[in-house]
């Protein structure tokens, strides 16, 4: 769960532009050196950058479970969830890698969506649906009037 070097061996912490230091190497999608974004006086002691990565761990988890609640019932639920991940991203290496790499899937997909031969299939397919629905709008008030499935009155 560390995300930095610790002086026990391994790769050589990097500042990163963001004022925290992380793993060495930068992250395609944004420029930035992977790893901490926490304050320069947590990352001096050991305790407290435990303590910070725990705060921030929790504080993502609570924002994920909320998002995943959301999922079956009104609400953004995946824009929540992606919004635990980014509270993540701002102390954890693996959780950076995942939202880049969700990022350029979203990309890709929105540069797909909006080629002109998709948008068109998309329009027809829509404009079909649309029918479809009238012809069967139009069947129910003619075999049963404008009266609704239900009894109001009652």
């Amino acid at each position: 769960m560390n995300t930095e070097s610790d002086g026990r061996g391994g790769g050589a912490a990097v500042a990163s532009p963001g004022g925290g230091t992380g793993v060495s190497g930068a992250d395609a999608s944004s420029g930035r050196v992977p790893g901490s974004r926490a304050p320069a006086f947590v990352r001096k002691s050991r305790a407290l950058r435990l303590s910070w990565q725990a705060g921030v761990f929790l504080a993502g988890l609570t924002v994920v479970a909320a998002g995943v609640v959301m999922l079956p019932l009104p609400g953004p639920g995946w824009l929540v969830i992606f919004g635990g991940m980014a509270v993540w991203a701002t102390e954890f290496v693996w959780a950076q890698l995942v939202l880049s790499w969700t990022r350029r899937k979203v990309a890709g997909a929105a540069r797909k969506a909006l080629d002109p031969r998709i948008r068109r299939r998309n329009l027809i397919l829509f404009t079909a649906g649309l029918v479809v629905v009238a012809v069967l709008l139009a069947i129910y008030v003619g075999r049963f009037g404008l009266v609704m499935p239900w009894k109001i009155h009652e």
